[in-house]
């Protein structure tokens, strides 16, 4: 992966933490950067991410758990390094 590429993943990544940025929410596994896959993909000059939501990941819960069906916020970044969310709520 380029340099670009994981400068657009760690802002997308920044970027679902702060909307989970509330008290009750830092003390579980399933709202940490744990739980979280990141993927990316570049087109045109433009990045990608999608932030997927894998609790899975986390101690004590089961391959099979879904805690919501296909949970995941994606972002695009410009060539300039603008972020932006694409309208979709989870």
């Amino acid at each position: 992966m380029d340099g670009p590429a994981v400068v657009a993943a760690h802002a997308a990544l920044q970027a679902v933490l702060k909307r989970w940025d509330h008290p009750s929410m830092r003390q579980s596994c399933t709202t940490s950067p744990r739980s979280l896959e990141v993927i990316v993909g570049s087109q045109d000059g433009w990045y990608f991410v999608r932030v997927n939501r894998r609790v899975d990941k986390c101690p004590g819960y089961a391959n099979f758990t879904a805690l919501e069906f296909d949970w995941f916020e994606l972002y695009a970044v410009s060539p300039e390094g603008k972020l932006e969310r694409y309208p979709y709520f989870p």
